[in-house]
């Protein structure tokens, strides 16, 4: 499905603000409603829109130690290992990467201790070879890119 400008126009104020009405991102754009709801809808229908939601502050709630954890998984068993560690609720985010390193993940706890027990179990798993943790000081930027 080929993107245009009024496409990219209408995901960027999504992206902003994903409670927008049609109405309101229409009158945003100077265009109608039904055409905004068309756009969305096929947006939605090619899966290039995945879904909405809301940006927590997770240090407001506890959730202050973000880290980087870095996997070297053994070969055939990338996948399996990827799904398992993502299921855990601490889990955001997880990558398969290139370089030395097979999957990077994103996890924030709400103490040493919690990050520590959860290191700690992923390096009984079988396949997994080494880890590498990285803690975050600081976030500079964390937000959707702009089209």
């Amino acid at each position: 499905m080929p993107i245009d400008e009024l496409d990219k126009k209408i995901m960027n104020i999504l992206i902003e603000d994903s409670r927008l009405s049609y109405r309101q991102i229409a009158q945003k754009l100077k265009k109608s409603a039904a055409t905004v709801m068309n756009r969305v809808k096929n947006l939605e229908k090619e899966g290039i829109i995945k879904k909405y939601t809301t940006v927590i502050d997770y240090d407001k709630l506890g959730y202050d130690i973000p880290v980087i954890i870095e996997l070297r998984i053994l070969k055939g068993k990338l996948f399996e290992m990827e799904k398992r560690i993502a299921k855990n609720p601490n889990v955001s985010i997880v990558y398969d990467t290139t370089g030395e390193l097979d999957a990077t993940l994103i996890a924030r706890f709400k103490t040493r201790k919690a990050m520590d027990t959860f290191l700690k179990e992923i390096q009984t798993y079988d396949f997994i070879q080494r880890t590498n943790t990285k803690l975050i000081l600081n976030t500079i930027k964390e937000e959707n890119m702009k089209l």
